[in-house]
């Protein structure tokens, strides 16, 4: 195997697992007994300790140019607002809802990129945007707009508006500063805007909650959302996003794993229709 083809398949296996990682928020956030600003708060102060000290491990720089700090503070607050709606979409339904609600993002990203980054709208993405959407309508089983789930849904897409957002914007800070730095930075406002929660809202719980927020700070938030930002050097936004739909996918299996959620036939087709749209655009990012 040639060395480009090499690094293109080393580069797609660790999007992947970024996003093994980062499906974790699914079954932890719905097993996680605290109120979701109290969730996110803990979340944020305990990544950002994790991330500090590896970033002073390997001497990375904190220093950010006065012309990129409203940048980082709109980062941190848009995926501050993308963390709770997700985790109140997973509260009001399940993973499956949450996780696939918030899949809508790829869309999202693909209308929004040529108008932050002013880069050229592909018509090819809009194919792989409505394959994505139409696996995500077979996997929300019973939907109806009487029940829950339709504000879950809602919830869910509002979220992943924020986070389409919340990626461009970084996209055009990963090439100047490092990943690990950004996503501190992120946490730390994060921590801050939502540290009165903690003492508003029931954090009591906190004890006996701690280790499953210790792995949602360390495996989901501190190396999945690190790695993630690490790929969007070697793929567009709109590629990375889409390559990660199979996110959903593997937050299903750790939900039948885990919670005993099992899907219906409906979800399998539309896991399927999703690792459909990943395994073209994985394809057509390596033909570019």
């Amino acid at each position: 195997m040639a060395k480009g083809q090499t690094t293109h398949v080393r580069s797609v296996l660790e999007l992947n697992l970024a996003m093994l990682f980062i499906s974790t928020s699914g079954v932890l956030g719905r097993h996680i007994d605290m109120p979701v600003p109290v969730i996110i708060c803990f979340r944020a102060i305990l990544a950002g300790c994790i991330l500090f000290l590896f970033c002073k491990w390997k001497k990375i720089s904190f220093k950010i140019e006065s012309k990129d700090r409203l940048s980082v503070i709109a980062g941190g607050i848009l995926m501050g607002l993308h963390w709770i709606t997700y985790f109140y979409s997973l509260k009001m339904s399940n993973v499956a809802i949450g996780m696939l609600s918030l899949f809508t993002y790829p869309v999202i990203t693909s209308f929004l990129e040529p108008l932050v980054l002013k880069v050229k709208f592909q018509k090819m993405h809009l194919v792989l945007g409505a394959l994505v959407l139409i696996g995500i309508y077979f996997l929300v089983p019973d939907f109806s707009l009487e029940n829950s789930y339709a504000k879950a849904v809602g919830v869910g897409v509002f979220s992943a508006f924020c986070y389409a957002l919340r990626n461009l914007i970084m996209k055009t800070k990963v090439g100047v500063y490092h990943g690990s730095m950004l996503m501190w930075y992120q946490l730390v406002i994060m921590a801050v805007l939502l540290l009165p929660a903690i003492f508003i809202m029931d954090s009591s719980r906190i004890v006996s909650q701690l280790p499953y927020i210790l792995v949602l700070a360390l495996l989901t938030t501190a190396i999945g959302h690190t790695m993630f930002l690490y790929s969007l050097k070697r793929f567009s936004t709109t590629t990375a996003s889409i390559i990660g739909s199979v996110q959903p996918v593997y937050g299903i299996i750790l939900g039948i794993v885990f919670l005993k959620e099992y899907p219906e036939y409906s979800t399998i087709i539309g896991g399927i229709l999703i690792l459909t749209s990943v395994v073209i655009e994985s394809v057509r990012s390596y033909k570019k």
